[in-house]
């Protein structure tokens, strides 16, 4: 049986279904079939490989995320001047896809966390974030996911994160949203508390 575990990875296949020159196989022949209902010319040069190059760009790269082997592996570095402060990552880019209509989600994720005797480089929060990025998407599963990561990463439950972003899509007569976005948020350990919650917002401002 194929599945999704709580991650939105697939499980239950085989390592040759699985693999990435498979999926882009298959995802180029039904792509060009998709292309040849909506009545393209695939004979056009612009268009013949257009399969291809759209089938390896979901395996390789906008949808990479869905393949475990792609989480990227983080090293820690000792807190040698035990800071004990918030610590705080701002404006860290989000580029994912809805999983409900395969338009991008484009915004920030601000994430903060309290040392438990190591630190994280910015590239490597990036890195994490990217990872789950890559993958359909519902911002608020995203939320949860980074937030669970940091923190098994970490090895604290002092975690708050919170993405600001603006689903890309046509709405009603034409004009596409850009003004609307929807923030979600995740706060554990010592960011339940309404003082530490309340400085990492302000950081934000």
């Amino acid at each position: 049986m194929i599945t999704l575990d709580g991650n939105g990875v697939l499980t239950g296949i085989n390592e040759e279904i699985r693999s990435d020159e498979n999926k882009i196989k298959q995802i180029s022949c039904h792509f060009r079939k998709i292309m040849e209902v909506l009545g393209l010319d695939m004979e056009d040069d612009n268009l013949k490989d257009t399969p291809d190059r759209v089938a390896r760009m979901y395996v390789k790269e906008i949808f990479s995320g869905l393949n475990p082997a792609n989480n990227p592996e983080i090293t820690l570095f000792s807190n040698q001047y035990s800071f004990r402060q918030m610590i705080v990552a701002k404006n860290i880019p989000v580029y994912s896809y809805c999983e409900h209509q395969f338009v991008p989600i484009i915004g920030n994720a601000h994430v903060a966390y309290y040392s438990m005797g190591k630190v994280i480089e910015l590239t490597k929060i990036k890195s994490i974030i990217q990872y789950y990025c890559k993958r359909p998407q519902v911002q608020e599963r995203l939320t949860e996911q980074i937030a669970d990561a940091l923190k098994e990463v970490l090895h604290t439950q002092d975690v708050a994160i919170l993405i600001d972003a603006r689903i890309i899509r046509e709405a009603p007569g034409g004009l596409n949203d850009l003004n609307s976005s929807t923030v979600t948020n995740h706060f554990s350990g010592k960011f339940i508390g309404e003082v530490n919650r309340k400085e990492f917002l302000s950081f934000l401002k």
